[in-house]
């Protein structure tokens, strides 16, 4: 199973994916972008349950949240 690190070491303590130096925003910009799993692959080698933890750990992190409305 893929998993998302932070160690204040490495990138500058941003979220990677464990055993690489790839962000995770790296990841979703380049899902964002149009990327697909194969393009992902093919281009930095990465696999498919490694994107989909980096899809889970941005989930979880605005699991939850409040949003307020700000008045004018």
């Amino acid at each position: 199973m893929a998993e998302i690190v932070i160690d204040k070491d490495t990138r500058h303590g941003k979220p990677i994916i464990k055993g690489t130096r790839i962000t995770v925003d790296e990841v979703l910009g380049m899902l964002e972008n149009g990327m697909t799993y194969e393009d992902i692959k093919k281009e930095y080698g990465l696999k498919k349950e490694e994107v989909l933890a980096v899809i889970k750990y941005a989930s979880s992190r605005v699991r939850g949240e409040e949003v307020h409305e700000i008045p004018a």
